[in-house]
């Protein structure tokens, strides 16, 4: 194993998943990759509510997969994370974080006493009259829900150095500022998990916007098994099975996988237009695609025909060597979509 390392933990809605990363001189190497699952409800769309049951499965995923460290960094990513593109009065970077709580009370709608706080400066302007601003993105999470986070780290026994939006993480492990052919070519990248899909709109790697929809692979899961009536595991096996394009057939289970899958496409299609029609940039050129939720038989086809855009899948592995992790080859193609975010949440420490 070369040079120094990097962990991230996804604490999902479904499961932990981490990857440790190796920095050598000229490429990053993935060294270990593992998940677990969690029981079903200790995690409700992307907040710990059970902290020992997380505590519990992460300890369990240190004793299967073997990581080298204890140090990683944690994800955040549910409706209590707010991103806003803001305004600010030019500041130094060493005086802006202690400014911050001072100056985006107005813009977030909790009290900022009880808000961890972050600020991505985008661009600097200049007024006609002299007066700089800063253009970002503002990130406040909740305290609360942050620290559950945290505890839920610590009592495994580990000690989380850094807490980062997910959607960041999503964006450093799939995007490739290389790939575009100018920084004003557009892109977005969706990933897809169980109950929360980060939707990242950037230029060159630059974040532009950023929503956090409460919507997922499990909800239309869900959908089958409560209006066909049969157990969450035969609905989970008929959803893979037929996939959300219906195939022109008239059964129940074609139905409510087409109208849920629709009612999914519609929400991801909402929040492009959004940013399209608010930003007055550069048209979105493609979406890619990652996340368990990605998966999903014909979810590419309905994205591709609801937005007219071109769908890729995303490979957070690419650009990686592959270690001694572990995985086959075949085990390695399918953790992929799963990927994303531990890998991204390990690029942050990394860099």
């Amino acid at each position: 194993m070369g040079g120094r390392t990097a962990i991230g933990l996804d604490i999902g809605t479904s499961g932990v998943r981490a990857a440790e990363l190796s920095v050598g001189k000229d490429h990053l190497t993935l060294e270990k990759f593992g998940q677990v699952a969690l029981p079903e409800g200790v995690v409700r769309d992307g907040e710990v509510v059970d902290v020992d049951a997380v505590a519990d499965a992460i300890r369990q995923l240190w004793s299967h997969t073997r990581f080298s460290s204890k140090k990683v960094v944690i994800g955040v990513s549910n409706s209590k994370v707010i991103v806003r593109q803001v305004d600010l009065p030019w500041l130094p970077p060493n005086e802006l974080r202690t400014a911050l709580p001072f100056q985006v009370q107005d813009f977030i709608p909790i009290p900022v006493d009880q808000a961890v706080l972050d600020f991505l400066t985008l661009e600097e302007l200049t007024g006609e009259d002299g007066s700089r601003t800063m253009r970002g993105l503002l990130v406040a999470a909740s305290r609360e829900m942050v620290m559950n986070s945290v505890t839920a780290v610590q009592r495994a026994g580990l000690s989380p150095t850094m807490v980062d939006l997910t959607s960041f993480a999503v964006l450093r492990s799939l995007a490739k500022p290389t790939a575009l052919a100018a920084d004003e070519e557009v892109e977005a990248v969706v990933d897809v998990g169980a109950r929360v899909t980060n939707i990242v709109v950037h230029s060159g790697g630059t974040p532009r916007f950023v929503r956090i929809l409460l919507m997922g692979g499990e909800d239309i899961t869900e959908a089958v098994a409560e209006r066909v009536g049969v157990p969450h595991a035969q609905a989970e096996a008929l959803k893979q099975e037929h996939g959300v394009l219906g195939a022109g057939k008239e059964d129940a289970v074609s139905r409510v996988l087409e109208s849920s899958g629709n009612a999914f496409v519609d929400e991801v299609r909402g929040s492009l237009d959004y940013y399209t029609a608010s930003s007055g940039s550069a048209p979105i050129t493609r979406i890619v695609l990652s996340g368990g939720g990605c998966r999903l038989p014909g979810l590419v086809e309905r994205l591709t025909e609801a937005t007219r855009l071109p769908v890729v899948a995303g490979a957070p592995m690419e650009p990686l060597a592959i270690g001694k992790t572990g995985l086959t080859p075949e085990q390695i193609q399918y953790v992929g979509p799963l990927a994303a975010v531990p890998v991204g949440l390990a690029l942050g420490a990394a860099s």
